[in-house]
């Protein structure tokens, strides 16, 4: 059996009705109960829900498979992973926002509120840029408002959180969206399988995207 570690919530959602799609359904997915994972022997594959932050780790370490993933999370974590396929769900952006009246003070080094400290120092490390992390796990945008910090890195999809706390984005800089993702020993004794449906959701998405 394919081992797949689905996200859980919306974005799982919509990458389970793809795999369905293309072959890969799954009836007992529909079932109300708390089960975490879900079989289909005519399909031959396993769906295993997990939170979609600890997908990498299912798949770097080969309790999975195959798994989908936000390119958020593989860019901060940096799993020892394949990156397959751009899924296209899921879109937004990793910014940099500030208080509305920020004026930078490119003398001083800068104080930057995150959860994704490896991304954001990355960033600013192809800027030449002194920085100071101060590392979050929620409520970001309160840092620059209270004082805390002097911008943020956070991910932003439609914007209204930070324009409702009066913060302004200063820089986009790394698009983000749902990653199709295999561990590399699977990727080599299951090849077959995995780029068959690497292809199959290519497909289905480019007719999806008029491509």
């Amino acid at each position: 059996m394919l081992n797949i570690a689905l996200p859980k919530g919306r974005l799982g959602d919509q990458v389970y009705a793809l795999l369905a799609q293309i072959g890969y359904d799954c009836g007992s997915i529909y079932e109300q109960n708390r089960k975490l994972v879900f079989e289909s022997k005519e399909n031959n594959v396993r769906y295993l829900l997990v939170k979609p932050s600890d997908v990498a780790i299912y798949v770097e370490h080969h309790a999975a498979d195959v798994g989908i993933v936000g390119k958020d999370i593989l860019a901060e974590s940096r799993p020892d992973v394949y990156e397959l396929l751009d899924l296209g769900l899921g879109k937004c952006r990793m910014c940099v926002a500030a208080k509305s009246d920020y004026m930078e003070d490119k003398d001083r080094t800068l104080r930057v509120a995150t959860k994704f400290v490896n991304i954001a120092k990355d960033h600013y490390a192809k800027l030449n840029r002194d920085i100071d992390i101060i590392k979050l796990n929620g409520s970001i945008e309160l840092a620059p408002i209270l004082g805390l910090s002097d911008v943020i890195v956070d991910i932003v999809e439609s914007g209204s959180t930070i324009r409702e706390n009066n913060l302004k984005i200063i820089e986009e800089f790394m698009p983000i969206s749902a990653r199709f993702i295999a561990n590399k020993t699977s990727f080599k004794f299951q090849n077959e399988t995995i780029r068959q449906m690497v292809d199959k959701l290519s497909m289905v998405l480019n007719q999806i995207e008029g491509r």
